[in-house]
């Protein structure tokens, strides 16, 4: 027998099995079940739909759910769901995954999907009164009044074609409904510049950012002044452009001067482009309008400060408002004085330290008062302002001294009055400085290099350069004497006024070291003959310098200038061995001796006693041509005598002929006269008797 817990267990198999198989009947019966009622015309229309018997097309299989099988058609409906978006993306998520809540199916051919109920299951109680906003479209204006078939063209369809959308085809841009006139070029979308209401109305909401539209600039096209070509074209434009805000300058050339627009734009703290607002503000209808004011501190920066006399004058007084603006506003400067007052000086100033404009008080200003013509403020402050100080003996002077009366209608001479020091002063120099010194603080002239303006005498010596300016230099033994050295003083001036001596005498000419030198060569160096210069150096300097006479820098060309070469030995000599020193100087300085000669005896004792003498000279060189000693003999004795030396004589040693005699007090070798027959050295052999 089976036990109570078996017979249990047997029993709950058999209850599940029939349970099962209950169930799979009931959904067998269920599946050839036909269908509560006609589809829809649109769901007929399709052929996988057509008849209402495959239920499993929408309300999902065995695995699936009644909106997976919307969205498996519905496709931009399921886009919408996930992104949140839309119509459908916006409704509440419970009633968004419930198709059938406002779109009931099985109502017959005739029923349409998408109707009032449909609306007012998602909050839209009048279909032709939906806010466009929620679908991210903000409509206004025109678009309030089309109809919703003027735009979703099967808004009113009773059944619509395969592939079609009732409200879903169209895009938000204008440019799907609306013919784009700029061809596409913009970069700015339409609602940018253009309304709801017309296209002919120009809306920019953030143009203020950039220019506020007011006054002239609200009657202008917007191409006048987003020109086509330019950087600020329209089609240039974008949603994010950082491009800088275009000021009045930036298109509106300004009459005004650049200290005027510099100083306005500095005080209201504004580029010079964007300071012509302070004083023409946008909404007045022309720049010219006669409510565009100036006060006194924007006056100021024309250059012409409204002050002391000026202050309380009518704008009119000065600029007649009949002239045309750039007469009107001529641009006068504070120091313009003779533009309203005229110029009693004649036009002198004009041009200088004190010409309008000028940058430390120029203009008549310069001189006088701003209240007031006299008495003048000329000073010695300002006298040096001119380029000639006044200073020393020319402080006492009075003005008329050197600007005197004119004559009658002449204005006094100012400009143009003498300022050199030889202009008034005679030249004491006689011309000698006047192009030698270089011109010191123009306009006193050359004599300012070294005279004073207390006095003549008071003389800058160190300023005084003595070869630029007087051609001579002061080097060696000349740079340690005093000026009075050369230039001895007199105790009485000169018909010039002068106490300081000449080198020179007026009308003499420099000739160099023997000016004030005697020439202790006596002109034996002066000769035309000789060179009157080395290396650039003439007279004594060819070979001496200024340091010591007794030295010779340069070397002494003693062939050139004697007509003696020192050469061989003698070039190994010191001077002092042909030129001995004197005890004293003489007359003219001279230190040294004349040479005893150019000849060999005049200084070498003649070893021959004279025998070589001819005409009362000894020619040396002709027998010791050796510049270096005289033991070395240039003698040929067939050619340089009267006695050939046969075979037999060319053996026999000189000394065998030329022997040692007395000559007068001195002793000396023989060599003329001598014998030169054979008999007057070998004698007679007679001949033997017999032969």
């Amino acid at each position: 027998m089976r036990s109570p817990q078996k017979r249990a267990r047997l029993a709950g198999l058999i209850v599940g099995a029939a349970s099962l198989l209950g169930v799979l009947l009931v959904a067998f019966v269920n599946l050839r079940r036909e269908a509560p009622g006609p589809v829809s015309a649109v769901h007929g229309a399709i052929e996988e739909l057509a008849g209402g018997t495959n239920c499993a097309a929408c309300h999902g299989g065995w695995f699936g759910d009644m909106q997976q099988s919307c969205e498996k058609c519905h496709d931009d409906i399921g886009a919408q769901l996930v992104d949140r978006d839309g119509l459908h993306g916006g409704l509440d998520p419970a009633l968004a995954k419930s198709c059938s809540t406002c779109h009931g199916e099985h109502h017959g051919s005739d029923f349409r999907l998408v109707n009032r109920l449909a609306f007012a299951q998602a909050g839209v109680p009048d279909p032709g009164a939906f806010d466009h906003g929620r679908v991210g479209f903000e409509m206004s204006g025109r678009h309030l009044e089309l109809a919703c078939v003027d735009c979703h063209q099967n808004a009113e369809v009773e059944v619509l074609p395969e592939g079609h959308k009732r409200y879903l085809e169209l895009e938000q841009g204008c440019g799907s409904c609306h013919d784009n006139p700029h061809g596409g070029r913009m970069q700015l979308v339409c609602a940018t510049c253009h309304t709801q209401e017309t296209f002919q109305t120009r809306f920019v909401a953030t143009h203020d950012r950039y220019l506020a539209l007011t006054g002239p600039h609200a009657e202008v096209s917007c191409r006048e002044c987003h020109v086509p070509g330019t950087d600020h074209e329209l089609e240039a434009m974008t949603h994010r452009d950082d491009r800088p805000a275009r000021k009045c300058g930036d298109c509106h050339d300004s009459p005004h001067g650049s200290a005027f627009i510099a100083g306005n734009a500095a005080a209201t703290e504004r580029s010079a482009k964007a300071t012509c607002e302070s004083c023409h503000p946008l909404e007045l209808p022309a720049f010219t309008d006669e409510r565009v004011t100036l006060d006194a501190a924007q006056h100021a920066h024309s250059g012409f400060p409204l002050s002391d006399q000026h202050d309380g004058l009518r704008c009119e007084q000065c600029h007649a408002r009949e002239l045309p603006f750039a007469e009107r506003h001529p641009g006068r400067q504070r120091t313009d004085c003779q533009s309203c007052h005229g110029d009693p000086h004649g036009g002198q100033f004009a041009t200088g330290p004190f010409a309008a404009g000028a940058a430390i008080a120029g203009g008549c200003v310069g001189c006088h008062a701003a209240t007031r013509f006299a008495p003048h403020e000329f000073d010695l402050e300002h006298h040096a302002r001119t380029g000639f100080a006044l200073t020393g003996a020319h402080e006492t002077l009075e003005c008329s001294g050197c600007h005197p009366d004119p004559a009658a209608g002449e204005p006094r001479r100012f400009a143009g009055t003498p300022s050199r020091c030889e202009q008034c002063h005679r030249d004491a120099h006689l011309g000698k400085f006047a192009n030698a010194v270089a011109p010191a603080a123009e306009p006193r002239g050359s004599c300012a290099a070294c005279h004073g303006t207390s006095a003549f005498a008071d003389v800058d010596v160190a300023a005084f350069h003595h070869e630029r300016d007087a051609g001579f230099l002061l080097d060696g033994a000349h740079a340690q004497i005093e000026c009075r050295d050369c230039h001895p003083g007199s105790a009485e001036p000169d018909e010039l006024g002068r106490r300081f001596g000449r080198v020179v005498a007026i009308g003499a000419t420099f000739a160099g070291c023997v000016t004030c030198h005697p020439d202790p060569h006596r002109g034996q160096f002066d000769r035309a003959d000789l060179p009157a210069a080395i290396d650039g150096r003439t007279g004594c300097a060819r070979c001496h310098d200024t340091a010591s006479f007794r030295a010779l820098p340069h070397g002494f060309a003693h062939g050139d200038f004697t007509g003696f070469e020192l050469t061989g030995a003698h070039a190994e000599m010191r001077c002092v061995d042909c030129h001995a020193l004197r005890d004293q100087p003489d007359e003219n300085g001279r230190e040294s001796l004349p040479a005893k000669g150019r000849e060999c005896n005049d200084c070498h004792a003649d070893p021959h006693a004279g025998q070589f003498e001819r005409l009362g000279r000894t020619d040396c060189a002709r027998c010791h041509k050796s510049p270096t000693s005289f033991r070395r003999l240039s003698f040929r004795h067939n050619l340089d005598s009267r006695f050939p030396l046969g075979e037999a004589h060319q053996k026999v040693p000189c000394a065998d002929c030329h022997k040692l005699e007395r000559f007068g007090a001195n002793e000396a070798v023989r060599y003329k006269p001598l014998p030169t027959e054979c008999v007057q050295c070998h004698g007679t052999d007679k001949p033997r008797r017999g032969r």
